[in-house]
């Protein structure tokens, strides 16, 4: 029996389309193997956000030949689309596949021979319309539903419409039957995922709020979760039905990017800070309790210190729990990449870490405020040395003594102190 290997690179909507081709090759008769193990395949989804994911490709690649140097070395993925040709120069890779071409991966497999150079097969983006839909597996707690793909914004910043092409989904029917089949699964919560989510149902006359609506009443699953989603597509409608429901979590990720207006023009945004910071009051107002994060990119050319001030002094402010926070990164046919006035490297780095370093103190200060209470608490399986983790519905981490019948089940804990270890994902609870 052939065996296939996934390195997984970036967003949780390319693990969720990992699954998918892992799926496809499962049927054709493939054994999954952990990438250590020495797998005749390699399959490496990449992301291209940063350069670093870029450089983090190649590093991938040669880890896989070191475990098994006959391997067939497959790359797919947004990098995969954006670059093909730079990847064929990576010694070792086989074939390269584009953003349609890597659902066709059992198609390809004939074609693969260890040659100088490899394949490459990937259409023009525009050509790609077709929506995969896809949902997670692996990790029987939670699933990673893709819902929709694509992005018709054109952020001056951004490479996503160049490696995804235009925004698309399936209907919320064909949605609903996805979200069955992960329940079917195991999986107790689903988090609805997407390049631009909240334009779910664009081509169908449908909305994202009513695919909320309509997802609440599926039976199986315990809770949702909503990932990242646009600030002027998060409408009041989603916010209010969310805090009546009982499966809709009160967990909400919008990105920012930045919190000076002039800098969000020159972005190409389609919000002000004023529309950001109405969307965290009303969640904060129905959801005291909610845990908000922030996406922001420092560094973006013409970003000034008092521009940067501007963005530091409005989060500071906003009743939000954490931020993941980016130095700009020139990619290539993007329009900032053409703009004057571009920020020095050690200038961008030094404002990473001023926010981060607010970003942890806010992570602290939302954990603290939930000590004292009873959380509903999602528990994984993996057994930390006599210890457990999950999720409470609002996104704390937290541990407790490792219980076998604990796994995959809503417990309710009582949140008692806060443990010395600090993770990337913020403190964590003990209980």
């Amino acid at each position: 029996m052939p065996s296939v290997s996934f390195y997984t690179l970036g967003c949780k909507l390319n693990f969720s389309e990992s699954s998918t081709m892992a799926k496809q090759l499962a049927d054709k008769g493939f054994e999954r193997k952990e990438f250590q193990d020495a797998a005749d395949l390699y399959v490496i989804n990449t992301c291209s956000v940063t350069d670093h994911a870029d450089r983090k490709c190649k590093k991938v690649v040669a880890e896989a030949l070191r475990y098994n140097p006959n391997a067939y070395i497959v790359v797919v993925g947004c990098y995969a689309q954006l670059k093909p040709q730079e990847i064929a120069e990576i010694p070792g890779v086989d074939l390269v596949l584009g953003a349609a071409e890597k659902f066709q991966l059992i198609d390809h497999l004939h074609s693969l021979s260890k040659e100088e150079k490899a394949r490459t097969y990937n259409r023009p983006i525009k050509e790609t319309r077709e929506f995969v839909p896809g949902f997670s597996e692996g990790d029987r707690t939670r699933s990673f539903l893709k819902v929709q793909d694509g992005c018709d914004y054109f952020c001056t910043f951004c490479t996503i419409p160049l490696a995804r092409g235009r925004s698309r989904s399936a209907n919320i029917a064909d949605t609903v039957k996805r979200v069955q089949e992960a329940a079917a699964s195991g999986a107790k919560e689903i988090v609805l995922t997407g390049v631009n989510l909240g334009d779910f149902g664009v081509g169908h006359g449908e909305t994202f709020y009513e695919l909320v609506q309509a997802l609440d009443s599926v039976e199986g699953v315990e809770r949702f979760r909503i990932s990242s989603i646009e600030p002027n597509l998060l409408s009041n409608d989603i916010i209010e039905f969310v805090a009546r429901s009982q499966k809709f979590v009160p967990h909400f990720h919008i990105p920012l990017q930045s919190g000076n207006d002039e800098i969000l023009q020159r972005m190409r945004r389609k919000y002000l800070r004023e529309t950001y910071a109405s969307r965290v009051a009303l969640i904060k107002e129905r959801m005291p309790e909610a845990c908000i994060g922030v996406d922001i990119i420092v560094g973006f050319p013409g970003e000034s210190e008092a521009h940067f001030q501007d963005t530091f002094d409005f989060v500071h402010g906003l009743d939000v729990s954490y931020f993941h926070v980016f130095p700009y990164s020139e990619r290539p046919n993007t329009t900032a990449r053409k703009m004057a006035d571009r920020v020095p490297l050690g200038v961008r780095q030094d404002r990473v870490t001023r926010l981060r370093n607010l970003s942890e103190k806010k992570r602290r200060q939302f954990a603290e405020s939930q000590l004292g209470q009873t959380r509903q608490v999602l528990f994984e399986a993996e057994d930390r040395k006599g210890w457990m983790q999950g999720f409470t519905e609002n996104y704390v981490k937290v541990q407790a003594p490792y219980d076998p019948l604990l796994v995959n089940t809503l417990s309710p804990v009582l949140l008692e102190t806060l443990d010395a270890e600090a993770t990337a994902s913020g403190p964590i609870v003990a209980v």
